[in-house]
């Protein structure tokens, strides 16, 4: 397992404008050389609820994220909105500089907002495999269920892509460092900038933390970058080895 070069984009995506945010991403990411692009939740759209209107039927943001992948030879992931087999779904797209994917639903819906009366939850837990390294796909609301993303040891990282606005932005950060501190792994949480189209407002807060809790990334015109260390990671772990103390559970729909 060698380190490994993530890049994810902060932007003001523009609400339910998904060939002008796609055009817009593009742009930005000429330039960067990762081995992963992390795009924020919901990329092509903004967080919105009218599922019916903004929803691909026919993988249309799939496509476009292979093309992505092939041609900057990175994996490519984020999520959107997707209609199949009759129930929509915030579907959290990896994808592979080959044209392989893989995606994970996002099981916890956003009641607050209305998300759960308009989307499906998923219900597996998605673990990606990458260049070596095991990555935990999860989707913003998510962060605040820290039994669902507990790691069995059977994984290394978590990428969280969110729409998280700035009256709860505290509760962002202090659990994105508290799901690297419990699971001793490295967590990337990519959240969007701007204001969308309910008028909630996004600051820049996207940050990637070490198993330690100490922040590990840096952000210039808006990308946010880091490292993935797989040698410090292991020496970490054998060092403090709390994961081999952790509770049996098992989850039940």
């Amino acid at each position: 397992m060698n380190s490994l070069k993530i890049s994810g984009l902060n932007f003001d995506i523009l609400w339910k404008d998904k060939n002008k945010n796609l055009i817009f991403i593009e742009e930005k990411v000429k330039n960067i050389s990762a081995d992963i692009i992390v795009l924020p939740e919901m990329f092509p759209t903004g967080f919105c609820m009218d599922a019916a209107e903004i929803a691909d039927r026919n993988e249309e943001t799939l496509h476009w994220m292979k093309g992505l992948a092939s041609s900057k030879k990175s994996a490519v992931c984020g999520s959107g909105s997707v209609f199949e087999n009759g129930n929509f779904y915030n579907r959290f797209y990896f994808v592979k500089p080959d044209g392989t994917f893989e995606y994970y639903d996002k099981r916890h819906l956003f009641s607050y907002s209305g998300e759960d009366t308009v989307y499906s939850p998923g219900k597996e837990k998605v673990i990606v495999s990458y260049k070596g390294w095991r990555i935990l796909l999860q989707v913003c609301y998510d962060l605040r269920f820290p039994v669902f993303a507990r790691n069995n040891g059977d994984y290394d990282a978590i990428l969280y892509v969110a729409n998280w606005p700035e009256t709860r932005i505290d509760a962002w950060k202090t659990l994105l460092k508290a799901r690297a501190i419990e699971n001793q792994c490295y967590v990337f949480g990519l959240n969007r900038i701007g204001t969308d189209g309910n008028n909630l407002n996004y600051p820049a807060s996207s940050y990637c933390f070490f198993a330690d809790g100490s922040v590990v990334s840096t952000v210039e015109n808006n990308i946010v970058s880091t490292e993935f260390d797989a040698e410090k990671l292991k020496a970490f772990r054998e060092k403090f080895q709390f994961l081999n103390d952790r509770d049996s559970f098992e989850i039940k729909d």
